[in-house]
């Protein structure tokens, strides 16, 4: 009978061990995601601004477009963490400007049709320099940068989706771009003011459409237009 309550004994130390052994190993497993997560941020940050050196945008501008992905998400009910993780790859939506010529990227006025589609590769350049990669930070900055200029309704490019066949971070940040563009002063365009922003996208002017936005994240800008306002002031350009 000893001899059996020893051998329980000794089969519970080791499940105890095995125990040990297996969450400290499950800890270091998550604390080295956490580490190559944070090298993968670090290395394309890096990337994002080498491309806003090049463009007329402004790093204020890639903070903008950040919060306000968040604020969205936030209110689409995403988790803290989803939340934080569009926040990191919001600024890349552009990174595939690195490859487009400086004298394009610069230039005033409107682009014909053989600049636009130069411009226009920038979203295939930058799903381009994202994808192969495990990481979840990278797979939805890559959906970010090739689909941040496409459409509900199929009229964006470059692959003229439509509906959900975008995914909804790209959604999400096109519709963020879109108000900062707007409110931000460029060599073939004003600034517009914040209600003459929320016009334009709750009700078009022609160049941009509500139908360009899904209706659910239309809704929750109407809802929510106010805390775009604030982050706008609050990250303003310095002239």
């Amino acid at each position: 009978m000893a001899s059996v309550r020893r051998e329980l004994s000794e089969v519970r130390r080791l499940n105890r061990d095995a125990t040990v052994d297996l969450g400290f190993a499950l800890e270091l497993e998550k604390r080295r995601s956490q580490e190559l997560e944070e090298a993968y941020y670090d290395t394309v940050l890096r990337l994002t601004r080498a491309s806003a050196y090049k463009d007329r945008e402004t790093g204020a501008h890639i903070q903008r477009v950040s919060h306000y992905a968040k604020v969205i998400a936030r209110h689409l009910g995403w988790s803290g963490d989803d939340q934080e993780l569009i926040f990191r790859a919001a600024p890349m939506h552009d990174v595939g400007k690195i490859a487009i010529p400086d004298d394009l990227i610069r230039k005033a006025g409107s682009l014909d049709g053989g600049d636009r589609k130069v411009m226009e590769s920038h979203t295939m350049i930058g799903s381009s320099l994202l994808e192969g990669s495990n990481s979840r930070l990278l797979n939805m900055a890559r959906d970010i940068a090739l689909t941040h200029h496409e459409h509900w309704d199929g009229s964006g490019y470059p692959h003229r989706l439509v509906g959900e066949q975008i995914p909804i971070a790209g959604r999400i940040v096109m519709l963020s771009d879109c108000y900062d563009a707007l409110r931000s002063r460029r060599s073939y365009k004003r600034a517009f003011d914040h209600d003459a922003t929320c016009r334009v996208i709750l009700e078009g002017d022609g160049r941009t459409l509500p139908s360009h936005f899904d209706p659910r994240l239309l809704e929750l800008f109407r809802q929510a237009h106010f805390e775009f306002e604030t982050i706008f002031e609050q990250f303003k350009d310095v002239s």
